[in-house]
C-alpha cells in the first residue's frame, strides 16, 4: 500500500509541476475551452440541481461555471464537509460567493446557518474534482478521501463529471479498493467516456 500512497504523491507533484509550467494565459485559455465544452454538454444543459466545488490548487477552478448557472436557471449546490466524521453535506447556494465561509479543506464552503440543505437524491449533474485523471475515469485527489466516500453514495443516474486539463492526464492512474471512478472526464480538447 505504501508503494501507491508514493506513486500518488509523485503523482500530484508532477501535475502540480505541469500544471505551474503553464503560461497565465495558456491557463486562462484552457480553463475557457474546458467551461464551453462543459457548456455545451447535453448532461450539464439538461441538468437541473448541480453539485459544483470550490477548487484546491491544481483543480480546475469553478467560479465562472458557478456564476453561469444562475442564469441558467440550475439549482446551485455545494457540498460542506466534516473533517471530524470525513462527512459531506450538501447545500443550495443562492448567490456566488455571498453564503460561504473556509471549511476544514481550507476551500470555501457553505455556511450551514444560511443555506438550506439538498438531499443527495436531488443531485442531477456532480462534478468531481481532481488533481489527475486517466482514460477510464480513475482519479487522484487531495488524499482526504471525501469525494471517494462521495461518489459511491451519489444516486447512480447522477453523472459524476471531472473537469481537467490534458495537463492532468495520466496513462495510469494507481487505484486501491476504496478509491472511485468518474463517469466523464472533460478536458480543453475532448470528453472522455470511462471505457
Amino acid at each position: 500500500m505504501d508503494e501507491i500512497l508514493e506513486k500518488k504523491e509523485s503523482i500530484r507533484e508532477e501535475i502540480r509541476n505541469r500544471v505551474n509550467a503553464l503560461s497565465k494565459e495558456d491557463r486562462q485559455t484552457v480553463i475557457e475551452e474546458i467551461e464551453a465544452r462543459l457548456f455545451g454538454f447535453a448532461n450539464f444543459l439538461e441538468s437541473k440541481v448541480v453539485l459544483l466545488y470550490k477548487e484546491k490548487d491544481p483543480e480546475v477552478p469553478t467560479a465562472r461555471i458557478i456564476k453561469e448557472c444562475y442564469p441558467l436557471h440550475k439549482v446551485v449546490v455545494l457540498p460542506a464537509f466534516k473533517s471530524e466524521k470525513k462527512k459531506v453535506e450538501f447545500f443550495k447556494v443562492d448567490t456566488p460567493n455571498a453564503l460561504l465561509k473556509t471549511g476544514p479543506r481550507g476551500v470555501p464552503e457553505p455556511d450551514r446557518s444560511r443555506c438550506k440543505p439538498v438531499p443527495i437524491d436531488f443531485i442531477d449533474i456532480a462534478l468531481i474534482p481532481g488533481i489527475a485523471f486517466d482514460e477510464k475515469g480513475g482519479r487522484i485527489g487531495t488524499g482526504d478521501g471525501y469525494y471517494d466516500r462521495l461518489i459511491p453514495k451519489l444516486p447512480i443516474t447522477t453523472r459524476k463529471v471531472a473537469l481537467a486539463r490534458e495537463a492532468q492526464m495520466v496513462p495510469q492512474i494507481p487505484m486501491e479498493p476504496h478509491d472511485r471512478f468518474v463517469d466523464i472526464i472533460i478536458t480543453e480538447k475532448r470528453i472522455i467516456y470511462k471505457i
